[in-house]
């Protein structure tokens, strides 16, 4: 028999597995440019260099701040008028007017009507300081019979162990001194104001800087967003939103009660008869720009003055009633149609980032307290919602032994 292997054919050949081939070497890596890195970081940031991101971002505005504080104010001050004029900017970009020639007429319109103010107010400010200097001696004399009157009646009714002679001529001497320093003072303030400032910055940087500003105001904006971290970007513009809020509600509504203040009370003042009521008015009003102090500033000035020129105390009467119904109506009025309740800027907090700023770094400094003040406030609010919604704040006590 033959067997299946000798049926017809060829038998097929047996072959040795073949041997695998080996691995080629691979070429060198390409050397980098220099400055690239070596291998890709970390796909995420640290804890640690968030912190020191911020912490260097507040170290540079600061040194920055500080090491150019002798000429930043046309600058700063050329950001707050392109901030307050950006709205009616935007307004008129969308009923078609180009944004360089909306920036264009509304810096214009500004720098018209400041030269009108300037042209009406400042020769009716230098007769008010005319009159200050010529009749300061006779109000001197006026107050200081005033208050010898009301000391000799409080003699008369108390008696001359309570109001002596001695202290009604110390106090009498007093209230002249104090009269006469009230009246250089605030001669010099108003004669020299202009000197404080540099004619050629006021002029021409502040117009131009605010006008480039209020042009490049939205490409401005969206820049310095596409430059927010993107891990945290939506929780800073909402703080921004949240700032922005708060600051135009407090500017706005303040710069307004501020002009109807200053109008009425030197109005007001005038009408009763007071020589300097156009100047007391309108320091009054715009030292309203911080809270309670310029209207206190103007009351004790004012009665100051009306004892003074007056010399009896009806006057000084009806200084005392124009500012408290000018109070009533800021009070009641004003404030709750101007401001609502939009504004989260607590008086105290305003009146020491005011005083803190200036302290700090002068003019330039008022001017930045307030948008720091209203940013600070912002961000304080938002960590104590985030501390009070974290478990260092709702962490039950402990209880038992």
């Amino acid at each position: 028999m033959i067997g299946r292997g000798d049926r017809g054919g060829p038998r097929p050949p047996i072959t040795a597995p073949v041997p695998p081939e080996p691995a080629l070497p691979r070429p060198p890596a390409e050397p980098r440019p220099a400055g690239w890195p070596a291998s890709p970081g970390p796909k995420t940031a640290t804890r640690g260099q968030r912190l020191a991101l911020v912490l260097g971002i507040l170290f540079a505005l600061v040194f920055a701040v500080w090491l150019f504080s002798a000429i930043l104010t046309p600058f700063v001050l050329a950001g707050c008028i392109a901030y307050f004029m950006d709205p009616p900017a935007t307004r008129l970009s969308r009923l078609g007017v180009p944004r360089s020639l909306s920036a264009f007429l509304l810096i214009l319109a500004l720098a018209a009507f400041a030269l009108l103010a300037l042209l009406l107010l400042y020769p009716l400010l230098i007769a008010q300081i005319t009159i200050l200097v010529q009749r300061l001696p006779s109000y001197v004399v006026g107050i200081g019979t005033l208050v010898r009157d009301a000391l000799e009646r409080a003699q008369e009714a108390f008696g001359p162990e309570v109001v002596d002679t001695r202290l009604r001529d110390l106090a009498v001497t007093q209230a002249g001194q104090m009269v006469t320093f009230l009246g250089t003072a605030v001669a010099r303030l108003i004669g020299g104001g202009v000197a404080l400032f540099n004619v050629f910055t006021l002029v021409v940087v502040t117009p131009v800087v605010a006008f480039y500003l209020l042009r490049d105001w939205p490409r401005i904006v969206a820049r310095v967003e596409s430059w927010l971290p993107r891990r945290s970007a939506h929780t800073l513009r909402q703080l921004a939103r949240d700032t922005d809020r708060v600051l135009s509600a407090w500017l706005r509504g303040q710069l307004l009660c501020c002009a109807v203040l200053a109008i009425y009370y030197a109005v007001a003042l005038s009408l009763i008869g007071l020589e300097l009521g156009l100047i007391v008015g309108l320091m009054a009003g715009a030292l309203s720009f911080i809270p309670y102090v310029g209207s206190l500033t103007g009351f004790v000035v004012a009665v100051l003055l009306a004892a003074a020129q007056f010399g009896s105390w009806s006057g000084v009467g009806l200084v005392v009633a124009i500012f408290v119904v000018g109070q009533t109506v800021e009070g009641y009025v004003i404030y709750p149609r101007l401001l609502g309740d939009r504004v989260e800027l607590h008086a105290v907090w305003v009146i020491f980032a005011l005083f803190a700023g200036g302290v700090a770094f002068g003019f330039l400094g008022v001017l930045l307290a307030v948008p720091m003040a209203a940013a600070i406030g912002v961000i304080a609010r938002f960590w104590l919602r985030r501390y009070l919604e974290s478990p260092l704040y709702l962490d039950p006590p402990r209880t038992g032994g």
